[in-house]
């Protein structure tokens, strides 16, 4: 009989076992209603979440607090949630006509409603992959939470003197002085096991107009609430409301924002004209189309690129509403969005577009005048419900006869950012076929953009294979080490594309809704690289270093479509 081997798992099998089970716990969780993220409901995911140790953490499993992953959450949470003890995931059940306003954090688009002092509502309209991400950066700061706890508490409910110190800075009515600030400073960094100097380098980072010490009010509510939980057993909780529950997974918001789109379309005739797709943000098609020559003049002897630069800065408002005022008078419909997707809508019908007042005077349109409808970034899971549901045809809500209209969809081209594995923050990837990150689900697919076509441009572009993962925040260098060494040959990680590839593929060769034939194409240009240390989305937005990348991505999406060779 041979001898059994006793077989050892890899950190990247570890990995790809935490992800599996952290996903597979958060749709239980939801299932189940609510649970307390810090008790006994909650510890399957937390166990998950350290076995993990993704990079956009940092320091998780270590003692001392990590900074850099705390100002990536509080970022994509709304103003206040470390405040609150009971936090309430809901679908859209009418808050807006309220007298709650909505609190948007800075980096995500959700609306949240701060109901009294100890409860939050935060809105879930994006689909199961807003749900991900939300109960996975709540787990994160919890953790942080209690480490604040274990290093403040003493003997008896006791706390440390740092805490005491702490409290007083932040319960101040006062302004802090400079002098006040650094003490309180100190203090915090004794609480977080980390360096003044670490904490000094950070602090402007999580202030604000109206709270400029709110770093220290951040890490004061986050070890107070957790020292409660100890002390009182007044545990933080978690709710899903029935609504939510009901709705989630069922294309809602998704339908009736492509119905408007469709409706949009009819009402301006554009139904039967050749349509072209294009997932992008709601600037660079509008700004490839006209900017450069409506502001040739402004900056004479500036490049393409320096244009688009200026106009990405926040003090150019006024020149963007003067591109955008063109635009509108030349083919161009805005569609903010009023479904709760929050997927904002452009409508461009080319043949209102006079080509020698545009940056693409060769344009060679062949018959029909195109149609493009841009539609803003979708998020994970919902990129399928929403190109799902706009590849569908439109049956018109005014009659009563059994009529659709297929659309006559020529294309759909997506640009987006991704993390790379191959290079750096700026460089362009071209995918060959999406992987789906846990189930191995494949998309291979006929790209129309090749590497070939953005060479000589001083920007590094990779093709190959790229995964869509459950959420940027749960990758680590372990996993993604395998995915780009092994076989797979992975030279990038989104979480939309296997996605959309899906929605393409069911529309065009199964429901047969649009021509089998469509084109499709994928670009996306590198946020980070989470291999490489300091380089992660925790350390920092692109700046302008996207700027360049977006825009010549679009504008070779563009050529394309106009024949331009």
């Amino acid at each position: 009989m041979k001898e059994i081997k006793i077989i050892s798992r890899s950190r990247a099998q570890e990995s790809s076992a935490a992800i599996e089970r952290l996903y597979i716990t958060m749709r239980h969780l939801f299932n189940r209603g609510f649970y307390k993220p810090m008790g006994v409901s909650g510890e399957t995911l937390r166990e998950a979440l350290l076995q993990l140790r993704p990079e956009i953490y940092g320091s998780i499993a270590e003692e001392k607090v990590e900074l850099n992953g705390l100002l990536y959450v509080i970022e994509r949470l709304p103003v206040g949630i470390e405040e609150c003890r009971f936090i309430n995931l809901t679908s859209d059940e009418g808050y807006s006509r309220s007298h709650f306003k909505a609190i948007v954090p800075p980096k995500r688009r959700r609306n949240c409603y701060r109901i009294d002092d100890e409860q939050m509502n935060i809105e879930i309209t994006r689909g199961r992959s807003d749900i991900y991400d939300i109960l996975t950066h709540l787990t994160f700061i919890f953790i942080e939470s209690h480490k604040i706890m274990d290093r403040v508490l003493i003997d008896e409910g006791k706390v440390s003197r740092d805490w005491e110190k702490l409290e007083q800075a932040v319960l101040q009515k006062t302004k802090l002085t400079q002098t006040e600030r650094e003490k309180a400073i100190s203090h915090a960094a004794n609480v977080l096991g980390r360096t003044f100097a670490e904490v000094l380098d950070i602090y402007s980072d999580f202030a604000t107009a109206d709270a400029p010490e709110r770093f220290l009010h951040i890490v004061y509510w986050l070890g107070k609430l957790a020292i409660e939980e100890v002390v009182d057993n007044d545990k933080r909780t978690i709710t899903f409301s029935p609504i939510l529950r009901e709705r989630l997974g069922h294309h809602i918001y998704g339908e009736i924002w492509a119905n408007n789109i469709k409706e949009t379309l009819a009402e301006n005739k554009l139904l039967d004209r050749p349509i072209h797709i294009i997932s992008a943000n709601m600037h660079s098609v509008m700004n490839s189309l006209f900017a450069t020559y409506l502001l040739k003049d402004t900056y004479s002897e500036q490049s393409d690129f320096f244009i688009y630069e200026e106009l990405s800065k926040s003090g150019n408002k006024e020149v963007r509403a003067v591109v955008e005022q063109f635009a509108t008078a030349h083919g161009m419909i805005s569609l903010p969005d009023q479904s709760g997707t929050n997927i904002d809508v452009q409508v461009f019908d080319t043949a209102k577009i006079d080509w020698k007042q545009s940056a693409f005077p060769t344009a060679h349109i062949n018959g029909e005048a195109p149609v493009i409808i841009v539609m803003d970034y979708a998020f994970g899971e919902q990129a399928f419900e929403t190109i799902d549901e706009l590849l569908k045809p439109y049956k018109p809500e005014n009659t009563t006869e059994d009529v659709k209209y297929y659309m006559n969809v020529e294309s759909v081209s997506i640009m987006g950012k991704a993390g790379i594995l191959v290079g750096g923050k700026g460089d362009i990837m071209i995918p060959s076929a999406h992987i789906n990150e846990g189930t191995a689900d494949n998309y291979p697919f006929e790209n129309e953009l090749t590497a070939e076509l953005f060479e000589g441009n001083d920007i590094p572009v990779f093709a190959g294979p790229m995964v869509t993962v459950l959420g940027t925040s749960l990758q680590n260098k372990d996993l993604l080490r395998f995915f780009h060494d092994s076989t797979w040959g992975v030279i990038g990680l989104e979480m939309e594309g296997a996605y959309y590839q899906k929605a393409i593929q069911s529309a065009s060769k199964i429901r047969k809704s649009i021509h089998p034939d469509v084109k499709v194409r994928y670009a996306y240009y590198a946020s980070d690289n989470p291999l490489e240390t300091g380089s992660t989305l925790a350390s920092g937005g692109l700046g302008t270093t996207g700027v360049k990348p977006t825009y010549l991505i679009t504008i070779k999406i563009l050529e394309q479509i106009f024949n331009i060779k």
